[in-house]
């Protein structure tokens, strides 16, 4: 039966109501997104494409090596060697828990370490899993390919010569930056500049891609020391088995070339192992013959009785009443270790009396004038050397002082000065009475020093100083076979805030050699023995001898011609 005509055309109707409507849906949602590709694509371009470049592609800085620090011959006595450092993105890390286990095995952590650091570094991109590891274990950990990890090219600072140079030429964190001695005073120096790489990451921030070059890292400059690495070593060890064989707090050696004021060797023990950065002790790290002072005792009377020597009231000969082997200064006393009765000027040098040296200094030298000749002998100021840390020492002036400390000062007691200090003082001697500026970096051109004593009383002072270190002197065990020896021994009482300690005392000794034409100056000191005496004559000259024996050997200095034609004959 066929529909009336007024229901078909009704049907039709609504049929043509309902595709209008979809139509014009259709062409408004099409004129919305018409709009918003205008909007994003011509409006909004700037913003989105720098957006899309920060998320696929990165700047990141790339490090340059550190400077290398070498003797003065080029062995190193650090350097950088290259390391990895593995890292993630915690936020692709969150998207692939199956790996975790197998990543935690891989960077040495346990599952739970590893979950509870992704989840407190969640909204992070970056995480640290190893740092200065091995590139070959690096290598393996990358060779796994789990999503999100990658890898940075750092470097870690090795000390080839360890504990023998570590109080000197410091040590660098894990950052590579100087913390203490030459690494941190040269920082700047020794430190790369970074560079910067571009880095290409797909849409799961995996690396792709890099695009070097943008700007190559800079490595750092090398620095060149004074120190001769074998000397170094000698001196060290030499002093190892000194501390040790008496059983001394510590002890310090420094060898000087006088001629150029450079720092041949510098050590001190305790020392550390810079390459292992888990067990440093900071009470190891001080440079003590640069930071630490002492009393040096007798092995600073000569400088008093070189003084006296230059005002012209005193002579090698003039002799000094030294009975009954001691004498009061007010209620104190002041001894020698026996009666040396009547002697002259040369064997209070050579017989170490205290009350010899005292006597003249109180009898010949005003207070300012022994005041300004410890000035001028660069005590109470650095030495110019370099090195961080260096205690000027101390003096007090002289309108404090009493007729004891007058006294006591002339056999180095009253007066706070480093074993640096000390050696540059013997190169004073050894150098023609021109005291010079110490280095620590290489020198081409010597610095002009300044006089401070004669020719002539320098050539009165060698000749007492040679007498010291004969088998007449204290000095006997500081001997070279071959070569004439200078030098003068030293022993202190230890002094702290309550006084001087009866039994801790400071054992010093000075010199050069060879004395008729100095190549060398050494300065010991060792602090604190307790066995097998405690004279400088028994602690520090057998040092001195030793480390002035290897050192002649090593520089290949030709014996006095006394002595060699002594040795021919």
């Amino acid at each position: 039966m066929k529909a009336p005509l007024g229901h078909v055309a009704a049907l039709s109707q609504a049929g043509l109501t309902r595709s209008t409507f979809v139509l014009v849906v259709m062409l408004a949602a099409l004129a919305l997104m018409a709009v918003r590709a205008f909007y994003l694509q011509v409006l909004d371009a700037p913003f989105l494409k720098h957006e899309a470049r920060r998320q696929d592609i990165e700047t990141i800085r790339e490090e340059g090596h550190r400077g290398m620090i070498l003797d003065r011959n080029g062995r190193p006595l650090a350097i950088s060697t290259p390391v990895d450092t593995l890292w993630a993105n915690p936020q692709v890390l969150l998207k692939v828990p199956a790996v975790w286990p197998r990543l935690a095995r891989a960077v040495g952590w346990s599952l739970a370490t590893f979950q509870k650091a992704l989840h407190a570094q969640r909204h992070e991109q970056f995480m640290y899993l190893r740092r200065e590891v091995d590139p070959q274990y690096a290598q393996g950990v990358l060779d796994q390919r789990i999503p999100g990890v990658a890898s940075e090219r750092e470097y870690r600072r090795y000390y080839p010569t360890g504990a023998v140079s570590a109080t000197l030429i410091g040590f660098t964190d894990i950052n590579d930056q100087g913390q203490d001695g030459i690494e941190l005073a040269y920082n700047r120096w020794l430190s790369p500049r970074p560079g910067k790489a571009v880095v290409i990451r797909d849409g799961l921030g995996e690396p792709i891609g890099m695009r070097r070059g943008q700007r190559p890292p800079r490595p750092g400059k090398n620095l060149v020391l004074s120190i001769d690495e074998r000397i170094q070593y000698l001196a060290y060890h030499e002093l190892v088995k000194a501390v040790r064989y008496h059983d001394a707090r510590s002890g310090s050696v420094v060898v000087l070339d006088p001629r150029s004021g450079d720092i041949l060797a510098l050590a001190n023990v305790p020392s550390f192992n810079p390459n292992t950065r888990s067990d440093l002790d900071s009470a190891y790290y001080r440079d003590r013959a640069a930071t630490d002072v002492i009393e040096p005792g007798s092995s600073l009377k000569p400088f008093t009785i070189a003084r006296e020597l230059q005002s012209g009231r005193i002579t090698p000969h003039t002799l000094v009443n030294t009975t009954p082997g001691y004498y009061f200064v007010g209620p104190d006393k002041i001894s020698d270790v026996g009666d040396f009765g009547l002697i002259d000027i040369n064997h209070v040098i050579a017989e170490s009396s205290n009350v010899g040296a005292s006597k003249t200094a109180l009898t010949t030298l005003t207070r300012q004038e022994m005041y300004r000749n410890f000035l001028h002998l660069g005590f109470t100021h650095t030495t110019h050397s370099g090195l961080p840390g260096e205690s000027p020492g101390y003096l007090a002036p002289p309108n404090t002082w009493m007729p004891i400390q007058k006294a006591t000062l002339a056999f180095g007691y009253g007066i706070d000065v480093t074993p640096l200090q000390m050696a540059r003082a013997y190169a004073v001697f050894a150098d023609g009475g021109v005291l010079r500026p110490l280095s620590i970096l290489k020198t081409r051109h010597p610095v002009k020093g300044r006089r401070v004593f004669s020719r002539r009383v320098v050539g009165e002072m060698r000749y007492m100083l040679e007498l010291a270190a004969s088998p007449v002197g204290t000095g006997a065990n500081a001997d070279v076979v071959n070569y004439q020896v200078a030098g003068k021994t030293g022993t202190a009482h230890i002094a702290s805030g309550d006084g001087y300690h009866r039994h801790e005392y400071n054992a010093s000794f000075g010199g050069f050699a060879p004395a008729s034409d100095p190549r060398l100056v050494i300065f010991v000191d060792i602090r604190d023995p307790k066995k097998h005496g405690y004279y400088g004559a028994q602690c520090a000259a057998p040092v001195f001898r030793k480390v002035m024996t290897g050192a002649l050997r090593i520089l290949n200095i030709p014996p006095d011609e006394a002595q060699a034609r002594g040795a021919l004959s």
